[in-house]
């Protein structure tokens, strides 16, 4: 099982894909063993970069972890951030469904805050580019609804911004989707 057997279709695995999981690269050198010895000279030489466990890039970009906690969305405040409705700086906030920890994790020495929602309230993102990716934001009807959901403060003139740009058809049909009293609560906070 010499390197050079596999290095070409792991080589092409990686620039299909701007994630690879350890189990794609297991089907294709079809040893456990082997593929973990694989994946760690592939680090040690710089050639690819553990976003988090099992799940790896060509491309040292925090912001990628997203798509490792499939069906995810950056939102929030990074969220925020990304329509310019806030002027700090900010992590990645990742919202997903998925049943993984919450809470601060280190990815390339930035942290990345992941949270999570219930399946049916996993919607109202697009994907927008970003330097040379393209990352999954919620809009920012979801992302008000977002930051009421969590609880998160918006000073007043954020809460402004957002009310500036807000379409407010297209959040009274993204609360068809929440309970009553979750409704109740947005427009007080409208």
């Amino acid at each position: 099982m010499g390197k050079e057997k596999y290095q070409k279709k792991i080589e092409t695995l990686f620039r299909k894909s701007l994630i690879v999981n350890s189990k794609s690269i297991e089907r294709i050198v079809k040893d456990k063993q082997y593929t973990k010895q694989l994946i760690r000279n592939l680090m040690l030489r710089k050639k690819i970069y553990r976003l988090t466990k099992g799940c790896y890039s060509i491309y040292d970009e925090s912001s990628l972890v997203v798509f490792c906690f499939k069906p995810a969305y950056l939102g929030l405040q990074d969220s925020l951030s990304f329509y310019n409705l806030w002027e700090q700086e900010t992590i990645p906030i990742i919202i997903t469904t998925r049943r993984v920890r919450q809470g601060i994790r280190n990815v390339f020495g930035i942290n990345v805050l992941i949270r999570r929602v219930k399946k049916e309230y996993l919607f109202g993102y697009e994907f927008h580019k970003e330097g040379s990716f393209y990352l999954p934001y919620s809009d920012i009807e979801k992302t008000f609804i977002d930051m009421v959901y969590f609880k998160e403060r918006l000073n007043e003139e954020t809460r402004k911004n957002i009310m500036k740009k807000i379409n407010k058809k297209k959040l009274s049909l993204y609360l068809k989707n929440y309970p009553k009293k979750f409704q109740r609560k947005i427009f007080e906070n409208f």
